[in-house]
């Protein structure tokens, strides 16, 4: 299926993420006051009227980066008015006409596409007559608009609705979601951007040798084996007392996009040791009870030197709570291994969707009550469970009715997870387990004895 592109383009700073941010009516770029900030295209789906289309953020046409990507942000920029078929030419009406958007317009008049032009920062009346000058560009009357104030957007959606192309229209029904939602997480140059771009097949990211390239979560669509996956690429994280505020955005859009993946790939770089940054991460993953496969990559620098089962043993060692998660080893850049990742990954996500009956998984507590039944509790009484049963999914969620949930110990609550892990179809993906109190029946007494 292929949908119908807006691409918002423009010099730095006129405010083409925040009008992003305001269409899709939530903050997925990075606004900040410094230029540059956008590298990669980021995208999201928007309906107008019936009709399903993508908008894409691109960098600032002429920025000088600070990381000398200058080349690597003009190839994205290029990508995104390639593959577009409106184009939404931002300026900044407080700014007026400066030479770098006439070298804009002149590169935009080159295209056979259509150009909306959108002048922005118009808070208010007084600047929409000022606005007008913008007409010598040759693309007509601009539509004025702020997006900090959130003025026009209704006229806004109006006129890319009229631009579209009549045979791209992507109905509501035609629209499927992805089947897998996976979020690629770690620290900096571990190579997450390329791994998408190999699952991609295209240079969907930015990548570097320069640390720190991807500043922005990026949503990747793409196809494998028929089904319609969604990649999320993160920036990559650095110590606090290092950050900047970029890195500061682009931890906390980490962290959202850990909570809404269904799978997290934590990546790894073989060359280098485990650091603050790999515990945080996991420790943030683990709280969310997120199913997740850990990847060790460049694994052809290390092949030679290293087996896979000292690798291995080194991350259980480092987060022995998290010993259910599958590790992988790969090589981003050549594909090794990368779609036997894919294909665990699923598995994954079908074990974290799965349904256990409620009498089978009453069999398997009473038998683990009685192998190992609960210490004596500070009353001298041995807590009782009357019974369990699924209350949800994503994390798989068992709830046990008991008498008395603080008198079990942190050790037997690990035991009984154990034993949940090793019976049903859970095995490698997180288990959130439930004790609520309630008084027991006369019939309930019966159910789980020991």
């Amino acid at each position: 299926m292929s949908l119908p592109q807006v691409s918002i383009v423009g010099r730095p700073n006129v405010g083409k993420s925040s009008i992003f941010n305001w269409l899709a009516g939530k903050r997925l770029a990075i606004v900040d006051d410094m230029a540059g900030v956008t590298r990669d295209r980021m995208t999201h789906l928007l309906e107008e009227k019936g009709r399903y289309f993508e908008i894409v953020d691109t960098g600032g046409i002429g920025i000088n980066d600070v990381d000398e990507l200058d080349e690597e942000i003009e190839m994205q920029i290029e990508l995104g008015i390639q593959g577009a078929d409106v184009l939404m030419f931002v300026v900044d009406a407080r700014d007026g006409i400066t030479s770098l958007d006439r070298v804009v317009a002149k590169r935009l008049r080159a295209t056979d596409k259509p150009v909306l032009l959108v002048a922005n920062k118009c808070d208010g009346e007084n600047w929409e007559a000022q606005a007008s000058e913008f007409f010598a560009l040759g693309f007509g009357q601009p539509l004025v608009c702020s997006a900090k104030n959130n003025r026009r957007k209704s006229d806004l959606t109006e006129s890319v609705h009229e631009l579209l192309p009549e045979d791209r229209g992507v109905s509501p029904d035609e629209i499927e979601d992805p089947d897998m939602k996976f979020v690629v997480v770690g620290r900096r140059n571990v190579g997450k951007s390329t791994f998408i771009n190999t699952l991609a097949e295209a240079d969907r990211m930015i990548v570097s040798e320069v640390a720190g390239t991807t500043r922005d979560s990026v949503d990747v669509r793409f196809e494998l084996d028929s089904r319609t996956m969604v990649a999320i690429d993160t920036p990559g994280l650095r110590k606090a007392k290092s950050r900047t505020d970029i890195d500061f955005y682009g931890a906390h859009r980490t962290h959202r996009s850990i909570r809404h993946a269904d799978i997290v790939l934590m990546m790894f770089d073989c060359t280098q040791r485990m650091s603050k940054v790999d515990r945080k991460l996991c420790n943030y993953i683990e709280q969310n009870y997120k199913p997740c496969v850990f990847v060790v990559n460049k694994w052809d620098q290390m092949a030679e030197h290293m087996t896979t089962s000292r690798w291995a043993d080194y991350i259980h060692d480092n987060f022995p709570s998290m010993a259910c998660c599958p590790i992988a080893f790969v090589t981003a850049q050549t594909g090794q291994n990368c779609k036997r990742l894919m294909n665990h990954a699923q598995m994954l996500f079908k074990q974290s969707r799965a349904r256990v009956s409620t009498p089978r998984l009453n069999r398997i507590v009473k038998e683990a009550l009685t192998r190992h039944p609960p210490p004596m509790a500070s009353n001298k009484r041995r807590p009782k469970i009357f019974y369990a049963s699924q209350i949800g999914i994503s994390p798989p969620t068992i709830m046990l009715k008991c008498s008395n949930p603080d008198a079990f110990s942190k050790t037997y609550r690990r035991y009984l997870l154990g034993v949940l892990r090793d019976h049903l179809e859970f095995s490698e993906v997180p288990i959130r387990m439930v004790l609520e109190s309630r008084r027991a029946t006369e019939s309930e007494e019966e159910l789980l004895q020991y």
